[in-house]
């Protein structure tokens, strides 16, 4: 899927990213810290650093790794690399706030692309290598009006079902009203955050119901609200609310899913493959990860369906050092890279061999992902969607059931135009 940008909204954009949030609704960023630690071998001096920004604290290391494989094979580098954590959900916002002061490389989520594209912050890639290697979707995620504006890093950034095989067979997981009657019967939750906006899209988005990003690149189109649609948004809202208030039903995040894992409270819940280390030290050889399952809405079961994304590195267009900073982030996103960091960080690479190695294809959530992905579509939204999701999700779980009022006040919150 893939939008026209027009070039003329960046002043519009630079004053919404001054004012607006990043989201509720984007669990993507895992991290989001404002500094990170150097290397040791920083030189203390700007203009001999080339500055990367990796998602999280726990990939600084990786990135060391990565700067010094570079440093081998290329011992004319004059630089030292020196990380800079930013979340990936916030790189877009950290980053057009303040240009001066952004780092050589970058890496961010996929739905930011047309923001970054439309600054003239992101280089174009013109290495056919980075097309060649990596998966078409990565590609085409990475794409506006057939130029390439990133080096797709992960295809990983999804979110599909864990669940603890010592409770629940592989028939059970077809419907999310069996697995919670069973759950609760046993005085266990199924967990999943319905007040992100980013998990609440999987009720709708196999309902013929509409979200997406308008011709404009800034604005939605929505139409939850929809009283011709079968099913009708009141179906869909209906239906979360019977989900969240369901005994065998808690809602929360990965906090939630990780601690209740821990200690036997939570048997399955919605997440992704960041999650996948910490699943594995909760249930070991029981754990379980799969496509999601179906729901109940208006009498039928209803496919429950999600956002792909992917992870990307863009090269700084204004750096002074923007040649060094282009084959660096092409280093790091090589399929060496790639395979150290799924190796490390369990992310899942973009780049054909890498994603095809057999350690890859053992891996229990990369496989649920990958199953989960024919039920799954890009995300591409414009900024007003996010607190209005979320407020709307959280009044669903603290009780308050929907109405069709309700609904006409969400779509319209979500498609107003931005200088509302």
């Amino acid at each position: 899927m893939r939008f026209r940008t027009n070039f003329l909204i960046v002043p519009v954009i630079a004053a919404m990213l001054l004012t607006g949030c990043a989201g509720r609704g984007t669990p993507k960023a895992r991290g989001g810290q404002t500094a990170a630690p150097d290397f040791s071998t920083a030189s203390g001096d700007a203009s001999k650093d080339l500055t990367v920004s990796v998602g999280a604290e726990d990939d600084v290391a990786v990135l060391k790794t990565i700067a010094d494989n570079f440093k081998k094979d290329n011992p004319d580098f004059p630089y030292t690399v020196k990380p800079v954590v930013i979340g990936e959900s916030d790189a877009k916002n950290r980053i057009l706030s303040d240009v001066n002061s952004a780092p050589d490389v970058f890496t961010f989520a996929d739905d930011q692309l047309s923001a970054l594209a439309a600054s003239g912050i992101l280089t174009e890639v013109t290495d056919k290598n980075a097309k060649s290697d990596n998966l078409d979707a990565a590609v085409d995620a990475a794409t506006i009006d057939k130029k390439m504006y990133a080096y797709p890093m992960t295809a990983d950034n999804g979110y599909f079902l864990y669940y603890d095989k010592s409770f629940f067979d592989e028939s059970d997981l077809k419907t999310l009203d069996g697995m919670m009657k069973k759950a609760a019967a046993a005085g266990k939750k199924i967990t999943m955050d319905i007040t992100s906006g980013w998990y609440l899209y999987s009720f709708y988005g196999k309902t013929g119901l509409k979200l997406g990003l308008a011709d404009d690149g800034l604005t939605n189109v929505c139409d939850w609200n929809s009283t011709k649609n079968d099913p009708t948004g009141m179906d869909v809202a209906n239906a979360i609310y019977d989900i969240a208030h369901n005994p065998g039903f808690e809602a929360g995040g990965d906090d939630m899913l990780k601690a209740g894992a821990r200690d036997g409270s939570v048997v399955a819940g919605i997440s992704g493959t960041w999650l996948s280390t910490d699943m594995q030290t909760a249930w070991g050889d029981n754990l379980g990860a799969t496509k999601l399952p179906t729901y109940t809405c208006a009498g039928r079961q209803i496919q429950m369906a999600s956002y792909a994304g992917y992870k990307m590195v863009g090269v700084n267009s204004f750096s002074a050092k923007k040649d060094w900073a282009d084959k660096f982030a092409a280093y790091m996103t090589n399929e060496a890279s790639q395979t150290l960091r799924f190796e490390k960080r369990g992310q899942g690479p973009s780049n054909k061999k890498a994603a095809d190695s057999s350690e890859v294809k053992a891996s229990v959530a990369i496989q649920a992902l990958l199953a989960q992905s024919e039920n799954s579509s890009l995300q591409r939204l414009g900024q007003r969607f996010w607190d209005p999701s979320f407020a709307f999700g959280t009044e669903l779980v603290n009780g308050t059931k929907p109405t069709q009022k309700r609904l006409n006040d969400l779509v319209k919150q979500i498609t107003a135009a931005v200088t509302e």
